[in-house]
């Protein structure tokens, strides 16, 4: 427990960027969800029992087994990590020059696709935009806009097609099983395959379960079953629904690309039934993927996430609406609506949810997603201002989260008070994870 005056020094001494704060003098942790679960005991057991041989271990096979058992496809490459497979996927695939169309990509995915030249293009329908619609899949992509796109640029300039579910930047927005079958009909008639960024797929699954038609009686696995089975591969940080604390994989049907992909991991990474890990990680990775797919799990997940939602609600708290699969996103504009875009609203309001509670948040705006155009000189900002509350999977209780929606309710109280930031240090790529800023 720090006092309000060292957590008014701790931003002061890492120029206000929550991600160099020590964990230590954080009271409740929500900059992410990703490898921030607590394990089960039958994780924990498995990793007692990780096999860890260099080449062919037990603990592999038993990971390629209950991945392939999922998602249908021939090849599992483990990486340590999620954008570890985007990175042999984008070297591989995404040449200067070529475009990549998405529902939204996230962060390193973004990054990964501009690091080797390429282009990536974001086209969720405009209810995705719009943080007060109550559409049930706010994430989907936008058919027309997609058909458009490769007419536009011509499908030999597409090498894939990307579809994020749950959709994490614009709110944890789910995808509609009907969404991937069409998307998967149009890029199919062209020759462009289809891959899912899968980190938080049982999620995806659950509100399908849910909210689509035809589904409520059909078990979660079998509904991921059938989510898999309308694309070509699927790039995966296990760190999310595989409830780990490391490890991802890269997951396709076509043999030569996995041939180029396991090459690149062996020089990368390491070597084809590792990847990067221990056994006893794909030990856990194994487990965490039987256990995510339980639906009194699941239900749980969900169930606090809304009932954060309908709290903030009856506050009177702008969040973006309805609640995602994963976290909170508070509406950074209307919350701080004095502070100009340009001088990043969202993250006043995180730095301000640190000095009021120790509670660590993370903006997803204008810092994460802003960029210069290249041709014109212009900033050009996101079209959503939000701070993501990211819910760790079996860690914390509803205590927890009553004492973060006082915290927020305070700054929200107090908040003609904040003050925007800009930039002393930004990097080429990710700059969130490293810039410095100054209050305005």
């Amino acid at each position: 427990m720090t006092t309000k005056e060292e957590r008014v020094q701790l931003l002061k001494v890492t120029r206000y960027n929550l991600f160099k704060i020590p964990a230590e003098d954080i009271l409740i942790d929500l900059l992410t969800d990703s490898g921030t679960a607590a394990m089960s005991d039958k994780q924990w057991a498995g990793i007692m029992r990780g096999d860890e041989s260099y080449a062919g271990s037990r603990s592999f096979y038993r990971f390629e087994q209950k991945v392939r058992e999922i998602t249908g496809f021939r090849h599992i490459i483990p990486t340590h990590q999620g954008r570890a497979a985007e990175r042999i996927l984008f070297e591989i695939l995404s040449q200067k020059g070529k475009h990549i169309p998405s529902n939204t990509h996230f962060d390193t995915t973004r990054a990964n696709i501009e690091y080797h030249g390429g282009h990536a293009v974001d086209l969720v329908i405009s209810e995705g935009k719009n943080t007060q619609s109550l559409h049930p899949f706010k994430g989907n992509m936008d058919l027309d806009k997609l058909e458009r796109l490769i007419n536009e640029v011509g499908p030999e300039n597409i090498p894939l097609c990307l579809l994020t579910v749950t959709n994490n930047s614009g709110g944890g927005q789910p995808v509609s099983m009907k969404n991937i079958k069409n998307t998967k009909e149009i890029v199919g008639r062209y020759d462009i395959p289809l891959f899912l960024d899968a980190c938080r797929f049982a999620e995806n699954a659950y509100f399908i379960k849910k909210r689509e038609p035809g589904y409520s009686e059909i078990p979660l696995k079998k509904i991921a079953q059938e989510m898999f089975s309308h694309a070509d591969g699927c790039t995966m940080s296990a760190k999310k629904d595989a409830l780990v604390n490391i490890g991802g994989f890269l997951a396709i049907n076509d043999d030569d690309f996995a041939v180029q992909a396991r090459n690149v991991l062996i020089v990368t990474e390491g070597f084809s039934t590792y990847g990067g890990l221990a056994g006893r990680d794909l030990e856990a990775i194994a487990q965490g993927l039987d256990e995510v797919l339980h639906e009194d799990y699941m239900a749980y997940r969900i169930r606090t996430i809304e009932y954060m939602g309908e709290k903030l609600d009856r506050i009177g708290i702008p969040f973006l609406k309805p609640p995602g699969g994963h976290a909170i996103y508070l509406d950074a504009k209307t919350f701080a609506s004095h502070i100009p875009a340009h001088q990043f609203p969202g993250q006043a309001i995180a730095c301000a949810l640190y000095t009021e509670g120790g509670v660590r948040s993370c903006e997803i705006g204008g810092i994460m997603f802003g960029k210069t155009d290249p041709r014109t000189g212009e900033y050009i900002l996101p079209k959503m201002e939000l701070v993501r509350l990211a819910f760790p999977r079996r860690v914390y209780t509803q205590s927890h989260f009553d004492y973060v929606l006082e915290v927020i309710e305070e700054v929200f109280k107090n908040r003609e008070c904040l003050k925007g930031f800009r930039f002393v240090y930004e990097a080429p790529y990710l700059r969130h994870f490293t810039a410095e800023y100054e209050v305005v």
